[in-house]
């Protein structure tokens, strides 16, 4: 079909279309009056578009709005299986895997642990694989699929940087054997990147132009929004905080080599227990009940009992990790002057508002800007629904262009 010119009838009714499922998608199902009412159409223009959305696949008629008076409405709701796009989840420990539907619910998941030898294009393959066959569907099904590691590809040598710790993931070769492997567009994100996606999409920073989150699980690290894109670096790297030179600890040399800097051995979880012994505070037992096991449970653990003791030791542990935190953030405020900055990942998100309390008066000690700190709401999965919501924002251009 020729491309549309503008003013032409063409593009007037694609982007009346795009309107209308766009409202479908925010509001669910609606009828044909509703949606005259919300984007201004008459009745018949509203009545032309729903005929022509019904008969390309895009919206499907459900049921009536019977319990008004008056005689019953028919519904239209966008059609769920119009696309459906893939996310995954990439750790040294695990692969997670989920397929969403084109309104974002997501109909399958899948998770593979690690296995010592394992090979990138065999774990993303199985991993996708598992979760399109809970979904009912097979990999040629999916529109596109966005894989969230660790460290970034670099997009002059498509080469996996800062992330050395994650193991088969580093060959020369692996972004064109993954596109001979996968039957669909493939994007790949660094996973703190996608934490803010699923945040400026579903969570604390809609409506907000310029933020920064502040990741701390398995590692610290930041993502950096300016004027609504996500701001990635020459070569993939912006935010790579953990590697921040800061007072109060050594100077970290090769970095690269060590896979840490000042920032994470001041900062990271594994900080916690020593810093809570200071303290007079006994460390739980570690274990697999955390998020990843190991420090992470550890560290989670500690914060959250912190987080709930309004006396003794506790408010000292988390006033002096409030400081450690600080050190590290006030560096990226000083320099971006953000609007907000969203504080995400299981270790920071478990000494909930005391923590981001005590943080927020830290900052503002140490940095001339006075951003509000938030606690991040997207808590299940976080880098997984921004994988998912980043494929579902680049399908949702393509399948609700109607001009195509």
């Amino acid at each position: 079909m020729p491309a549309a010119t503008p003013g032409t009838p063409s593009l007037l009714r694609a982007m009346n279309d795009r309107a209308a499922l766009e409202l479908l998608l925010t509001h669910g199902p609606l009828s044909r009056t509703r949606i005259g009412h919300l984007t201004g159409l008459s009745k018949p223009t509203a009545s032309q578009l729903l005929a022509r959305l019904e008969a390309a696949g895009l919206v499907v008629a459900t049921g009536t709005d019977g319990g008004r008076p008056g005689p019953s409405a028919q519904l239209y709701t966008l059609n769920s299986r119009a696309a459906h796009v893939g996310g995954l989840d990439v750790t040294p420990e695990r692969v997670l895997a989920a397929v969403a539907d084109v309104t974002g619910t997501v109909i399958g998941s899948f998770a593979l642990p690690y296995t010592e030898g394992a090979d990138a294009v065999g774990q993303v393959t199985t991993a996708l694989g598992g979760a399109v066959e809970a979904a009912g569907l097979t990999t040629a099904d999916l529109h596109r699929l966005v894989i969230a590691t660790p460290g970034a590809f670099d997009p002059r040598s498509g080469r996996l940087r800062y992330a050395s710790h994650l193991p088969g993931w580093h060959s020369p070769t692996l972004l064109d054997e993954l596109a001979a492997a996968l039957p669909m567009p493939v994007e790949y994100e660094n996973d703190v990147n996608l934490a803010a996606v699923a945040e400026q999409r579903l969570g604390a920073a809609r409506g907000h132009e310029d933020f920064v989150l502040l990741w701390n699980e398995d590692g610290l690290g930041a993502a950096l929004v300016l004027g609504g894109r996500l701001h990635r670096g020459w070569t993939g790297g912006a935010g790579e905080v953990g590697f921040l030179p800061v007072p109060g600890h050594p100077l970290v040399r090769q970095v690269t080599r060590a896979n840490s800097g000042g920032y994470q051995e001041l900062a990271g979880a594994q900080v916690l227990p020593a810093l809570a012994a200071g303290h007079g505070i006994e460390t739980p037992g570690g274990g697999a009940d955390g998020p990843d096991g190991g420090e992470v449970a550890v560290a989670v653990a500690l914060l959250e009992r912190a987080a709930a003791a309004p006396d003794g030791p506790y408010p000292g542990f988390l006033r002096s990790y409030a400081t450690l935190l600080a050190t590290g953030l006030a560096s990226l405020v000083s320099v971006l002057d953000p609007e907000i900055v969203v504080l995400s990942g299981a270790v920071i998100t478990a000494g909930g508002e005391p923590l981001r309390a005590l943080l927020e008066t830290e900052l503002a000690e140490l940095a001339p800007s006075r951003p509000r700190l938030v606690t991040g709401q997207v808590l299940e999965r976080p880098v997984l629904r921004g994988a998912l919501e980043s494929a579902l924002a680049a399908t949702r251009e393509e399948v609700f262009d109607t001009s195509r």
